[in-house]
């Protein structure tokens, strides 16, 4: 019998039998059913708590690269020793690398499959009411079309070979590149190979890509100036991994990485005026930074109140005039990291500031910022302050920032992400007077993305999750936090995207699909990547779980996934295991799914318990019935001083003048005493104590139209004044996801006036108007306006533009005939 229990127990458990339940009476649905049958199966490599295995692995792959910037040419030059080590139990009999350059060549497959109308640089449809909606193509796109027909790009691989010298075999597939081994690659042994390339730098503001150069053609530099990015810029292993293998995805664009740990020693090749920002330390700072600049830096390290100029406005300004007279080669060496990138121009301003982490493995953290005079006082006064304050804020919840340096970029870029250095784009802008301003919005802006990209080092830089499939990953954990920095940094800023209240439009849309989509798929990858999962965090912290266990299940998931990659099973799992909170409900209806949360409060009915006791009860309903409207007729009757026949005439009454309905009669008081003998003890006392108390029960019925269960919040407020806030847990849904109804009850005098659901937009609840009980006026307001005018060529007075046109031609031609006779008597 117990093998028969313990067989059914495990059949009951299998994800197979799972998938095989099925509602085939009545329409119930199971919004709290496991998602066992989703998430991948525990293993030796990651448990069934979400933590790494006690056979967890990962690869690694270190770089030394030599690389020569062509300024004038726009080309890059480089060439690398790559040394990769297979930590995977697995043989290999090849490696893949990516070539992310070669997205950008005509025949790619992101080119290809690029459609029009796509997001970013197409104008939209436009109708002509005839049904028909003529296509149209924006400048921008013409010019970026215009730039890949005229100018090759992609990589150009001229050397693989092994560091022995040997040449390798290798094919290479549009983004990727497999390398065929002379030899499998057996567990736990290295190869090291060399490559050699070179490619033509895209303008990033004409191919709209993450990185390349932007032109300054009014610096006083004769031909102008250039400011480089460089980022994807070098062919990088592609990962393998315990839950895929080889990651070889084709880069389209839009789902961006996932790499592979190691150390780097690289090595740039610039025009000798340069500054260069770049992942990792400066290896050879007496080769590259004159005296004076050592010493700035150095004063740096102990200035952690506000940041200091390395160089300075004046003598940015100076270098942007001026002619190399040859090269200088700066090198940067970076341990544990998962990619590399660099800036260089001899446009920069670079100031620096030293963050301390006191006990950290780095103790110092120097924050540092690059950009050009377009920058302006606004990044002067924000840029390096933001990447403190980010650091100070993402350690709470994750861990110490693990690396030495923390940059923040100026260039074409708006905002991208990589180890130790971040890309970031708004500007101040050049007013005819010389001075340079800034609006409002391009302060947030720079603020907020400084704190967006900075936190990106922290996710997906060290918590190493597959950007490629899984956007939201990183990108719903960073703006959940870049948000709670951006309120800490300051509240009355209007920050938006990230809260719950701010993804109603996207989740009530019919553009919307699941969290779970992968990421090139995505339509609206801001509100579906970005927004939707911080929102999901948010109401978890706020309303779900609680933020004191909610912070110590993100800091658990960021300090076991440090330095490894988690996949969405693992976090799923963490955040459950951690916060001791079964989540399936949420993981499966905020990701899985494409419902919203709308909750209506249908109604309220208010409860009071008979006594039994006639005297009470029929004294009572005789109240009841009096307080009810006046019949219609009746009050008009009155009003009209129409005589009432029984107080015209008193003889005509009896004894139903003086008893009604309501009298009590020694058959009701028998009838009472006959209900009190017939309970048990146990009957009697609680009915005598509910009779005493008198108390109120109020019965609220609530329905579920957007199909999301969320917890109930509700603020109760009493005719007394006084007001109470409740909270009933999603759990309320688990029997009937559609309809529920909850008792509440209060002592005899605490009556309620009204009861608000969501009362502080917490939970993204699409209508508040259902919300109110009793309802409430819907506020909107009265708007004054014309009717616009036709914009048909048909609607247009066409001979009244022709006939004032050429009458003001004729002016025009009299006036300057009359000037030139005064000129010439």
């Amino acid at each position: 019998m117990r093998l028969i229990v313990l067989l059914l127990a495990l059949l009951v458990s299998s994800p197979a039998l799972a998938q095989g339940i099925q509602q085939t009476k009545g329409d119930f649905e199971d919004k709290f059913r496991q998602l066992d049958e989703v998430l991948a199966d525990p293993n030796v490599y990651r448990n069934a708590s979400g933590a790494p295995g006690h056979q967890y692995w990962q690869q690694e792959a270190d770089y030394s690269i030599n690389a020569t910037l062509d300024e004038d040419g726009r080309r890059l030059t480089a060439r690398a020793t790559v040394t990769y080590k297979n930590n995977s139990p697995d043989t290999l009999p090849w490696i893949w690398m990516q070539l992310d350059q070669n997205r950008f060549r005509t025949d790619s497959m992101a080119e290809l499959t690029d459609t029009f109308g796509g997001p970013g640089r197409r104008g939209p449809a436009r109708s002509l009411g005839n049904g028909s909606a003529p296509a149209r193509l924006s400048l921008e796109e013409l010019r970026r079309q215009q730039a890949l027909a005229d100018n090759t790009y992609g990589y150009d691989i001229s050397r693989v070979q092994l560091t022995s010298g040997r040449a390798l075999d290798h094919t290479i597939v549009g983004t990727l590149m497999r390398i065929d081994l002379p030899t499998p690659l057996r567990s736990g042994q290295s190869v090291s190979f060399n490559i050699d390339w070179a490619y033509n730098i895209v303008e990033e503001n004409v191919i709209f890509a993450r990185s390349g150069y932007e032109h300054f053609p009014d610096d006083a530099r004769e031909g102008g100036n250039d400011l480089f990015l460089f980022a994807q810029w070098f062919p990088r292993l592609v990962a393998y991994s315990d839950y895929e293998g080889w990651h070889n995805k084709e880069f389209l664009g839009r789902g961006e990485f996932t790499l592979e740990f190691g150390d780097y020693d690289v090595a740039m090749t610039v025009p000798n005026d340069h500054i260069v920002s770049s992942t990792g330390v400066l290896a050879n700072p007496t080769s590259v930074l004159t005296a004076t600049q050592r010493q700035r830096l150095a004063q740096a390290r102990n200035k952690t109140d506000e940041p200091m100029f390395i160089v300075t406005p004046e003598e940015a300004l100076a270098n942007e005039s001026s002619n190399p007279t040859g090269t200088k080669t700066w090198r940067f060496t970076a341990q544990k990291v998962r990619d590399f990138a660099w800036a260089t121009s001899r446009k920069f301003i670079w100031d620096a500031q030293a963050h301390k982490q006191p006990g950290a493995e780095q103790e110092t953290v120097m924050a540092m910022s690059f950009w050009p005079k377009e920058g302006g006082e606004l990044w002067r006064k924000y840029s390096t302050a933001a990447v403190v304050h980010t650091m100070e804020v993402y350690s709470r919840y994750s861990f110490d920032y693990p690396y030495p340096t923390a940059q923040s970029v100026n260039g074409p870029v708006g905002g991208m992400e990589y180890p130790m250095i971040t890309f970031n784009g708004p500007r101040t802008t050049l007013q005819d007077d010389g001075s340079r301003t800034y609006s409002e919005s391009e302060k947030i802006f720079l603020i907020g993305v400084v704190i967006h990209e900075i936190g990106h080092i922290y996710f997906p830089m060290v918590v190493n999750s597959d950007e490629r499939q899984w956007t939201w990953m990183d990108e719903g954990i960073n703006s959940f936090l870049d948000s709670v920095a951006g309120y800490e940094w300051d509240p009355d800023i209007q920050w938006t995207r990230s809260l719950p209240r701010d993804l109603i439009p996207y989740m009530t849309s019919s553009q919307q699909v699941p969290i779970m989509t992968q990421s090139d798929s995505v339509l609206n990858i801001g509100p579906n990547a970005y927004g939707k999962p911080s929102a999901a965090y948010h109401i978890l912290r706020d309303t779900v779980i609680g933020r004191e266990r909610f912070d110590f299940a993100l800091r658990e998931y960021a300090r076991r996934w440090k330095f490894k990659r988690p996949t969405p099973t693992d976090f799923f799992r963490t955040m459950e295991e951690a916060s001791g909170t079964d989540l399936d409900w949420f993981w499966r209806g905020w990701f899985f799914t494409t419902d919203h949360v709308d909750i209506s409060l249908d109604s309220i009915h208010r409860l009071r318990i008979d006594t039994a006791n006639p005297d009470i009860d029929l004294a009572r309903r005789r109240q009841e019935l009096a307080n009810e409207p006046e019949k219609v007729g009746v009050r008009l009757n009155r009003e009209q001083g129409v005589p009432i026949w029984v107080l015209e005439n008193p003889g005509v009454t009896d004894f139903y003048d003086e008893n009604d309905q309501f009298t009590v009669t020694p058959r009701d008081t028998k009838k009472y005493e006959s209900f009190l003998d017939g309970l048990e003890g146990w009957e009697r006392q609680v009915f005598d104590r509910a009779v005493e108390e008198d108390a109120n029960y109020y019965v609220l019925s609530f329905s579920n139209l957007g199909g999301l269960v969320m917890p109930i919040i509700l603020d109760l407020h009493f005719v007394d004044g006084s007001k109470e806030r409740m909270h009933i847990p999603a759990e309320i849904w688990r029997r009937n996801s559609r309809e529920v109804s909850k008792l509440l009850i209060f002592p005899k005098g605490k009556e309620l006036s009204e009861v608000v659901l969501d009362p502080d937009w917490e939970t993204a609840d699409a209508d508040i108007n259902n919300n109110h009980y009793p309802r409430k006026i819907i506020d909107s307001r009265v708007e004054a306006f014309k009717s616009p005018e036709p914009t048909s060529r048909s609607g247009r007075d066409l001979m009244a533009e022709v006939q004032q046109g050429a009458k003001k031609a004729a002016e025009e031609e009299a006036s300057e005939g009359e000037g030139s006779e005064e000129s010439n008597p």
